[in-house]
C-alpha cells in the first residue's frame, strides 16, 4: 500500500509563519509611531508619508517582484527576501533622523514585493483547486492572528525596553526564520517527502507546474503585461483589492496612534485594544475560506463561492464609519471590530488571482493585483495625514469607508463569471 503524505499542510504553516514575520516587520513602525514622532520631531504629514513610503515601495515593486517570480527558485528567492527586510528592520533600531527611517521604509517595501506573488505560486503548486481558498485563507489569517497576539507584545516591549528594541527584536526574528525557510522549503517535484499518492492528488486536482521553464513561463514579452492589464475582470480584482487595502492599511498605520491621540487611550491599553480586531479580522478570513471550499464541494458555481465572501466583507468593512460616532473605547473597539471582521472575510481575494490569471503569468497577474492594492499603502496613509491636519480624524475614517464600498462595486459590476483568462 502505497502511504499518503500530507507534506502539503507543512508547507502551509511555514507560508503562515512568512505572513506573520512580514506584517510585523511592515507593521511594528505603527506600534512605534507615538515615540517614534515625539523623539524625532514628526508632525501628522511627515508621519502619513513615513507610513507611505513602504506603500510607494512595495507597490510599485510589484510587477518587477511578481515577474522575478515567475523567473526564479521560489526556495532561495524567497529567503533572500526575508533576509533583506529584516536586516532593513534591524536597522530601523539605529536611526536618529526622518530621512534615514523613510529610505528604510523603502527598502522594506521593496524586498517585501515579491512575498504574496510567491505565496500565491506556492499554493498554486502545493494544492488542488478545492482546498485552495482555504489554503489562502490559512495563510493569509496570519497576518491578523500574528499581529492580535503580537501587538499586546510589541507594544509591551516597546514600553519596557523602548521603540529601537522593537526593530532589534523583530528584525532578527526574521533572520532567522529567512535561514530556517531555505532549509525547509522544496517545490512538490523537488520534495523528498512527498509521497506519489499526495503528489497525485496535487495533480490531478488542478495544482500547476509553474516554476521556470515550465509552459513557458520564463518567457516573457510586452504582450503579457498587454494582457493582465487590459482584461476587464482582472481590473475588478485590481480594484478590488484596492478598496480591501485601505481598510488594512490604516489599521497597520495610524490605528494605533488614532487610539492613543484621538480616542485618549494609554499606550498600554491601546496596545490590547487594538489586538482585538486582528482576532476578529482571523476569524473571518477562517470563515470566508472554509465557507467558500465547502459551497465548491457541494456544486455551488466558483463565480458564487467565491466573490460572495468577498463581497459581502467589503460591504461590511464600511462600517468603520460607526467609530466617528462614538468615543467610549468598547464601541470604538465594536465597529472598528465589525470592519476588520469584514475585511478578513474579503481577504481571500487572491483565490480568483489562482482561478483567473492566465496559468503561465501566476506570478506577474499577481504582480499587478498586488501593486494595485498596494496603491492603497502608498494613497491612504498620506491621505490620513492630510485630513486629520486640524484634528479631526472623523474625515479621514469615512475616506476608508468609501474605498472599501468601491471595491465592493468593482467586484459586483466588472469581475463577471470566474473563468481563467487566456493568454492567447
Amino acid at each position: 500500500m502505497v502511504k499518503t503524505t500530507k507534506v502539503r499542510y507543512g508547507i502551509l504553516a511555514a507560508i503562515f509563519v512568512n505572513v506573520v514575520i512580514n506584517y510585523m516587520d511592515r507593521s511594528n513602525i505603527s506600534v512605534a509611531a507615538s515615540l517614534i514622532s515625539e523623539e524625532l520631531n514628526l508632525d501628522t504629514i511627515k508621519m502619513g508619508f513615513l507610513f507611505s513610503a513602504f506603500g510607494f515601495a512595495y507597490s510599485f515593486s510589484q510587477i518587477p517582484g511578481g515577474f522575478l517570480a515567475d523567473r526564479l527558485k521560489i526556495r532561495g528567492f524567497y529567503a533572500l527576501s526575508i533576509l533583506l527586510w529584516s536586516v532593513a528592520t534591524v536597522i530601523q533600531g539605529f536611526v536618529t533622523g526622518f530621512i534615514v527611517l523613510l529610505v528604510l521604509r523603502v527598502l522594506i517595501g521593496i524586498f517585501e514585493s515579491p512575498s504574496y506573488p510567491m505565496n500565491n505560486k506556492i499554493v498554486t503548486k502545493w494544492f488542488p483547486a478545492n482546498e485552495r481558498a482555504s489554503s489562502i485563507a490559512i495563510y493569509t489569517s496570519g497576518q491578523f492572528i500574528g499581529l492580535a497576539f503580537l501587538t499586546p507584545v510589541l507594544t509591551a516591549i516597546q514600553f519596557y525596553f523602548g521603540w529601537r528594541a522593537l526593530f532589534f527584536i523583530t528584525g532578527g526574528i526574521g533572520i532567522l526564520w529567512g535561514m530556517i525557510w531555505y532549509l525547509f522549503y522544496r517545490d512538490p517535484k523537488d520534495s523528498k517527502r512527498i509521497s506519489e499518492a499526495e503528489l497525485k492528488l496535487i495533480e490531478d486536482g488542478g495544482g500547476i507546474d509553474d516554476s521556470p521553464n515550465a509552459d513557458g513561463a520564463s518567457k516573457f514579452n510586452w504582450n503579457h503585461l498587454k494582457v493582465v492589464l487590459t482584461n476587464r475582470k482582472l481590473w475588478g480584482i485590481y480594484l478590488g483589492q484596492f478598496g480591501l487595502g485601505a481598510t488594512i492599511i490604516f489599521f497597520l498605520t495610524w490605528f494605533p496612534k488614532y487610539l492613543v491621540d484621538y480616542k485618549g487611550m494609554d499606550f498600554l491599553q491601546s496596545g490590547y485594544m487594538a489586538s482585538i480586531p486582528f482576532i476578529f479580522a482571523f476569524f473571518g478570513v477562517l470563515i470566508s475560506g472554509f465557507i467558500s471550499d465547502l459551497l465548491v464541494k457541494k456544486g455551488s458555481s466558483p463565480t458564487f463561492a467565491r466573490k460572495l465572501p468577498i463581497i459581502v466583507g467589503l460591504l461590511l468593512s464600511t462600517t468603520i464609519v460607526g467609530a466617528n460616532y462614538v468615543n467610549d473605547p468598547f464601541w470604538v473597539t465594536f465597529f472598528m471590530s465589525i470592519a476588520f471582521f469584514g475585511n478578513g472575510l474579503a481577504s481571500i481575494a487572491w483565490v480568483l488571482v489562482s482561478l483567473l490569471a492566465p496559468k503561465e503569468l501566476l506570478g506577474l497577474t499577481g504582480g499587478v493585483f498586488n501593486f494595485i492594492g498596494g496603491l492603497s499603502g502608498m494613497v491612504v496613509p498620506a491621505a490620513i495625514g492630510y485630513l486629520v491636519q486640524g484634528g479631526d480624524f472623523a474625515p479621514a475614517i469615512m475616506f476608508v469607508s468609501v474605498l472599501a464600498l468601491m471595491g465592493a462595486a468593482s467586484y459586483i459590476f466588472l469581475v463577471g463569471k470566474v473563468e481563467r483568462v487566456e493568454l492567447g
